[in-house]
């Protein structure tokens, strides 16, 4: 959750994810927290609270994952793929045992930044009343726990007919956004970054190498050409 302004949401959101058996929360630079608002509207759900981590940045909160899912109702141009709950829940099924996921919750006010959204490799939008799709936060994380909820208990009672392929291992947040610092320095030194407005371009970037989903091994061929680009 980034940035949220009002405790009893936070509260509210460690009760949605306890009731669908969801206990790891992380809180990007909240506005008040610990706060006695937030831990009365948890109504049961203290010790998830109690074992929140706090970030100051959602860099610093992602860092881990290999997955990164931005909630939001907004259209936005060169974002991630769009889904929504059911269909990103499917895909979180196939991949849950092998990559560390997150699902990022914006402010209140204005939802995820667009640079915020930059860091997400999927958007999960909640379909809703186009003339009118004000959605709670806390309801918002109520719909996607209880989505992932009814996902999990589902395949219980499914039977796979073939093993599926392994899957690639891919590069936590904390390593790509390394490789792109990277990368924008040596696009800088060889004045192929447009200076006055660089955004667009990087931001196709990233989109190009995100849908090559990189593992750390690549990542680190790719950095070692760009070190010896920046030596010339």
């Amino acid at each position: 959750m980034v940035e949220t302004s009002h405790p009893g949401n936070i509260g509210a959101a460690a009760r949605a994810m306890k009731t669908m058996c969801l206990y790891d929360l992380g809180l990007v630079q909240p506005k008040e927290f610990p706060d006695p608002v937030a831990f009365a509207r948890a109504s049961g759900a203290a010790d998830i609270l109690e074992n929140a981590q706090q970030f100051g940045t959602l860099t610093e909160a992602i860092a881990d994952c290999q997955n990164v899912v931005g909630i939001t109702a907004r259209n936005r141009k060169l974002s991630a793929p769009v889904v929504t709950p059911k269909q990103l829940m499917q895909q979180m099924l196939n991949d849950s045992e092998h990559h560390q996921a997150a699902w990022v919750f914006g402010r209140e006010r204005n939802g995820l930044s667009n640079e915020e959204i930059d860091l997400c490799t999927t958007v999960c939008t909640i379909p809703s009343n186009s003339e009118y799709g004000s959605l709670n936060i806390a309801a918002a994380v109520q719909i996607l726990c209880y989505e992932w909820h009814v996902a999990q208990l589902e395949t219980q009672y499914e039977a796979f007919k073939d093993s599926p392929p392994p899957l690639k291992s891919l590069a936590p947040v904390g390593e790509k956004e390394g490789f792109y610092e990277h990368l924008w320095q040596a696009l800088d030194k060889i004045e192929f970054l447009d200076k006055d407005n660089p955004t667009p371009l990087m931001r196709k970037m990233r989109r190009l190498f995100d849908r090559s989903q990189m593992s750390s091994a690549e990542i680190n061929i790719l950095r070692g050409i760009l070190k010896n680009v920046l030596k010339q």
